[in-house]
């Protein structure tokens, strides 16, 4: 059962290769939806600083009644917080917000400010050591058990990478049938950073997508299902974001494989390069 799969990190920390998304969710809503996916069987839950649900998902991590240790929570520090007082007094927020004593995944959720992605050529290199020192002493005062960063490319990387003490853990990205960035990914796994998926459905734009779904079609599935199951043989931790339980279910039946032949086909899909009405940013997918 893919609820008992995990992917280990460099540092030897299991992270769970499903979890659950709660971006756009109020705090009343993301509660819930934590409830209702730890009762199904889900131990990873996705937040951040921008979706200003933390304190959702900590009322549903203590009202889910599963022990706090054998849940996995990740949120990240703003992407405006480029300096490390903010990134450090943003640390301190997210444990005081979330009502914990530790956070097991952080990462910096975009190289760049919001109002700057895909807008500026300043890829904010200084900025991002000042805050990747912030989450390096909060991994080594036990606040933190994993540490990473989200929507960095290969220069943003190797920045961290050639000027740190602790290497980043994970990088979560943009990554579903359609848009595969293979140069990241390869150098993730050359450098031993685990990859995590969001939005591994695109937003919803390859619903439509013929090739797609007679893929999906073939292995008796559906396109999301078949999306997951991409991301996952890829090597990739996937969190699909849904406050529908019944959604939750069906993104975790995922007991098939995609044949090599397949998922060579489905890497060479025409890329969207407009998500349209899905999405803020082309290239990072939103405040994800």
């Amino acid at each position: 059962m893919i609820y008992n799969e995990a992917f280990t990190l460099s540092n030897g920390v299991k992270i769970p290769a499903l979890g659950l998304g709660t971006w756009l969710m109020n705090d009343n809503e993301a509660a819930q939806a934590v409830r209702d996916a730890v009762s199904l069987g889900y131990r990873h839950i996705d937040t951040a600083q921008a979706y200003e649900n933390e304190r959702g998902v900590g009322e549903g991590i203590r009202t889910c009644k599963v022990k706090r240790e054998d849940l996995f929570i990740t949120t990240k520090v703003a992407a405006e917080c480029k300096s490390y007082e903010t990134a450090a007094a943003s640390i301190e927020g997210s444990l005081s917000a979330l009502g914990v004593d530790y956070i097991d995944l952080m990462i910096i959720h975009s190289p760049q400010p919001w109002m700057e992605v895909n807008q500026s050529d300043n890829r904010y290199y200084k900025e991002n050591l000042e805050a990747w020192r912030a989450l390096e002493d909060a991994y080594k005062a036990g606040k933190i058990k994993a540490i990473g960063v989200s929507n960095f490319l290969v220069d943003d990387l190797k920045n961290i990478i050639n000027n740190c003490e602790i290497k980043p853990m994970v990088n979560q990205i943009l990554c579903h049938i359609s848009n595969t960035p293979l140069e990241l990914i390869g150098f993730c796994k050359e450098n031993g950073i685990q990859l995590e998926a969001y939005s591994p459905v695109a937003h919803g734009a390859v619903l439509g997508n013929e090739k797609i779904k007679a893929v999906a079609d073939k292995y008796g599935v559906s396109i999301p299902q078949l999306c997951l199951k991409y991301d996952l043989q890829l090597g990739m931790v996937v969190i699909p974001k849904t406050a529908n339980p019944a959604h939750m279910e069906s993104n975790a039946d995922l007991d098939f494989t995609i044949s090599s032949d397949d998922m060579e086909m489905l890497k060479n899909i025409e890329h969207i390069r407009d998500y349209g009405a899905h999405s803020f940013f082309p290239v990072f997918g939103g405040k994800l």
